[in-house]
């Protein structure tokens, strides 16, 4: 796009770069804002069938699609009312840092191979740190509301969310463990191939760590059974009490869009990312699905697309579902959680792995064969070997995220691409 920009309609360097971030971001804001829509609606239709009723069906029809949009178009409608005890800017700012935190990670979120806005080799890194920014947020609405409850509310929150950075990042450091890389699009690419390539199912540990990942994710999201900062029984509401109308549904919207984040970062991390657990596309364009350009890769894209949004809605499904199953903590039930059996079974996890790793013990991607795969020869402009030439196979889907790299990596360029026999 950038390309596109420059040389065939001619804008300056600036200028292009300019229109190439305001398109991705215009097309990122999309995933909180429209998810948060569509899963409210989820939300109160699985809490509806878990509870014995219906839910939503008056508005848009018998499923009650539109309940979602009536609901923001009544939030948009009332009074903005702030606290006079309250700190007017620190008020006014804190739920768009929340909500900016909680749209800043997408950028580094790939929804597949080349499909991402911010391509950078430390994704895994950026997406955790900024996620986190979301508790400054919470903490500047709990301090400036002026109120005791809201206060008592963010001081929880903070220490919630500090403690389980903890076990999570421990989780999310075992798959990158077994990539060997932070980039979160080559993780999605060693996934390629069959269901047993799933790093889930790379060995007994892994298995594990997703669920001490999952319980994590939900304590750092702040949804039920470790919503302390709100607390409705007990706090009111929390940190937002003093909140209401359009301000209030920002910090709706960042809880929502922090939520699809976990849930998507956990697929790619664990269960393939935009790889199904059947190669569809290698076995139906094969070599050509690997092209930077073209049909067959526009389509592979589209159709890892539709199974990343799809992993990532069976993961909001199952948070919803812990919350309107599972009853509330305490908070000192929640840190108790957190050091006394999440962070020791993340490192136990951890440790198992590595020992997986350094036995060179068979994986779940041993038990099926991957798609043939193509080797990418790198020589350096004088001809002599690259450094970086590898001769082992790379997985089907890896091929184009290696061919991009070489191509735009400088002083190498490609001289040909050699079938191999099948692993």
């Amino acid at each position: 796009m950038l390309e596109f920009f420059i040389h065939t309609c001619h804008f300056p360097a600036w200028l292009a770069n300019l229109a190439v971030g305001l398109i991705a971001a215009a097309l990122i804001i999309h995933i909180p804002a429209i998810g948060a829509l569509v899963f409210i609606w989820a939300e109160r239709k699985v809490s509806g069938r878990i509870q014995d009723r219906l839910g939503p069906t008056r508005v848009g029809g018998k499923f009650g699609w539109l309940q979602s949009l009536a609901d923001g178009i009544k939030l948009i409608s009332k009074e903005d009312l702030m606290p006079q005890s309250a700190d007017a800017l620190l008020f006014r700012l804190a739920p768009y840092v929340g909500f900016c935190a909680s749209f800043a990670a997408f950028l580094a979120l790939p929804f597949a191979t080349g499909w991402v806005a911010l391509e950078m080799n430390v994704a895994v890194f950026f997406v955790v740190a900024v996620l986190g920014l979301e508790v400054f947020a919470v903490i500047l609405a709990g301090y400036a509301s002026g109120s005791k409850w809201s206060l008592f509310g963010c001081m929880r929150e903070a220490a919630q969310v500090v403690s389980y950075e903890v076990p999570l990042g421990l989780c999310i450091v075992i798959p990158v463990l077994i990539a060997g890389t932070l980039d979160l699009t080559k993780i999605g690419n060693l996934q390629a191939g069959w269901l047993t390539n799933w790093y889930v199912l790379h060995d007994p540990f892994t298995f594990c760590t997703f669920w001490v990942y999952f319980t994590c994710a939900i304590a750092s999201v702040n949804r039920a059974p470790f919503d302390l900062a709100e607390a409705e029984s007990e706090l009111v509401a929390g940190f937002h009490t003093e909140y209401s109308g359009i301000r209030w549904s920002y910090f709706f919207m960042a809880e929502y869009g922090s939520m699809i984040l976990v849930s998507a970062l956990g697929a790619i991390l664990f269960f393939g990312g935009w790889n199904g657990p059947i190669p569809l596309a290698e076995l139906i364009f094969g070599a050509h699905a690997a092209d930077l350009s073209g049909l067959p890769y526009l389509v592979a894209n589209l159709m890892g697309l539709v199974n990343l949004l799809l992993k990532a809605s069976v993961g909001m499904i199952l948070m919803i579902w812990a919350r309107w199953t599972l009853p509330r903590l305490r908070i000192d039930q929640v840190i108790t959680t957190c050091w006394k059996y999440c962070t020791p079974l993340a490192a136990v996890m951890f440790f198992g792995v590595m020992t997986w790793q350094a036995a060179g013990w068979p994986s779940g991607g041993d038990l099926l064969p991957r798609p043939e795969p193509l080797r990418e020869s790198w020589l350096s402009p004088q001809g002599s070997p690259s450094p970086l030439s590898q001769d082992r196979p790379l997985p089907a889907a890896d091929r184009r995220a290696e061919h991009r790299e070489g191509s735009l990596s400088p002083g190498r360029v490609t001289v040909n691409r050699l079938p191999l026999e099948t692993r």
